[in-house]
């Protein structure tokens, strides 16, 4: 038995970041208005963002992968809207951030954020990143919304 396709969101329409700082490359949504996913194929190019390598092969940097559960934590919010023109969703703060694992190039990021609270235009939402069954970040993000 297969579980049904869930409704797939352009991360372009939701979000204004673009390329390099675009994090997310799908988005679904589990439970509209309370949970989406999404994904994010790490390539190894995140790493250019923090500058030379020091040698060596580095991971996908743990605030990078925050800030990518932070743009879902957006997408909830606008989607929570039906995507109004100009609605953007900011992140605004961060509790109870763990660090666990490595996403290494090759990896593909699957990232899930539940929405907590959303009472006057705050948003408080709990996410993680894993690779595979390996949960690499776990934090606690405060976003607001403006339009």
């Amino acid at each position: 038995m297969s579980l049904p396709a869930l409704p797939s969101l352009d991360p372009h329409a939701l979000l204004p970041h673009r390329f390099p700082f675009l994090l997310v490359d799908s988005i679904s949504v589990v439970e509209p208005g309370r949970i989406v996913t999404g994904t994010k194929a790490v390539t190894g190019a995140e790493t250019s963002l923090i500058g030379p390598d020091a040698g060596g092969v580095h991971g996908m940097p743990h605030l990078l992968i925050v800030e990518a559960l932070a743009q879902l934590s957006a997408a909830i919010l606008v989607a929570l809207l039906d995507g109004k023109e100009g609605a953007v969703g900011y992140f605004i703060g961060i509790d109870r951030v763990r660090f666990r694992s490595e996403a290494m190039p090759g990896d593909v990021l699957d990232l899930r954020v539940e929405l907590l609270q959303f009472r006057r235009g705050f948003c408080r939402s709990r996410g993680e990143a894993r690779v595979g069954q390996q949960s690499v970040v776990r934090a606690e993000l405060t976003t607001i919304l403006r339009s």
